[in-house]
């Protein structure tokens, strides 16, 4: 396999911000008092801001309301219904076809309600740390993308 230096370069930028952005989120969550800003789906955004941040599901609306949403949709079902296979299956295809409903798609964001219900967590974890840490994300998105690679983040997708 003959390597693409063009290819590589594009793939070690993407590795090392979305290195500097996890690292930041785990700092603010292990290393201060200030609260809790890692989720495990935000290792898949990473992917999409910065590998493809030109793509629809990259853009600052999808991260920000399908992380939300779908992580509410969780919390919903954590605390009115008995986690089982099936109300983890609905909590998720409910989140799916909301997101597209809404035309906030975010694949990983479609992982939330099983984290949700899986660690069982409160409706404080919506602000903790799906709201500051989608925040964060899409400010180290739009810092990376456009001020250091010169890339036009967001893009105005419909």
């Amino acid at each position: 396999m003959k390597l693409n230096k063009k290819i590589f370069f594009s793939a070690l930028l993407a590795g090392i911000g979305s290195a500097f952005t996890i690292a930041l989120l785990s700092f603010g969550t292990y290393e201060t008092e200030i609260g809790f800003f890692l989720m495990a789906s935000f290792g898949s955004s990473m992917v999409l801001i910065f590998g493809y941040p030109e793509g629809p599901f990259s853009q600052p609306k999808n991260i920000f309301f399908a992380h939300l949403l779908t992580s509410f949709i969780g919390v919903f079902f954590v605390n009115f219904f008995p986690i089982n296979f099936i109300t983890i299956g609905l909590a998720v295809g409910l989140g799916v076809m909301l997101m597209i409903i809404f035309k906030i798609i975010h694949p990983p964001a479609g992982g939330n309600p099983i984290i949700v219900m899986i660690g069982g967590v409160s409706y404080e974890f919506l602000l903790f740390p799906v709201v500051i840490g989608s925040i964060m994300i899409i400010f180290m998105g739009i810092l990376y993308n456009r001020f250091l690679l010169k890339k036009k983040y967001p893009v105005n997708w419909q």
